[in-house]
C-alpha cells in the first residue's frame, strides 16, 4: 500500500500547519527590514514562513515577545513545505544586566536601616 496524497490536499495540510505554528509562537526574529514571526526553533536553527520572509542572511535579534534573547549571526539554510530554515553561526545570549569591572567580596547587604526610624 502507498501513500500518495494529492497536491491541493498537500498545500492545505501545509497551510493549516503553518497557521497553527504563527498561532502558537511568541518567538520573533527583528532584521533591520521589519521583523518576522518564527515558526520553530531548535538547538542549531530556526524556520520562518517563506512567504513572509526573504533569504536572511547576516546579524538578527531573536525575541521572546518583547525581552530580547540572543544577537544571532545566520545562514539561509533550505526552503521545504513552507518554511524557511536558517542555521545560526553564531548565537549569543544577551545579559540582563551589565558586566561588573570589579570583583565582589562576600555577602553584600540588601539595605541599611535609618537609625532614625527605628522605634525606641
Amino acid at each position: 500500500m502507498t501513500t500518495y496524497i494529492p497536491n491541493d490536499i498537500q498545500k492545505d495540510l501545509d497551510a493549516a500547519r503553518l497557521k497553527r505554528l504563527k498561532s502558537s509562537s511568541k518567538l520573533r526574529v527583528e532584521t533591520p527590514d521589519g521583523y518576522f514571526r518564527v515558526l520553530r526553533m531548535w538547538e542549531n536553527g530556526f524556520s520562518v514562513a517563506s512567504e513572509d520572509a526573504p533569504h536572511l542572511r547576516g546579524f538578527v535579534d531573536l525575541y521572546e515577545g518583547p525581552s530580547q534573547l540572543f544577537q544571532c549571526l545566520i545562514v539561509a539554510a533550505d526552503e521545504e513545505a513552507g518554511e524557511m530554515r536558517y542555521e545560526f553561526k553564531r548565537m549569543t545570549a544577551v545579559a540582563t544586566s551589565a558586566a561588573r569591572d570589579f570583583a565582589a567580596e562576600g555577602e553584600v547587604p540588601a539595605g541599611l536601616i535609618d537609625q532614625t526610624e527605628l522605634p525606641a
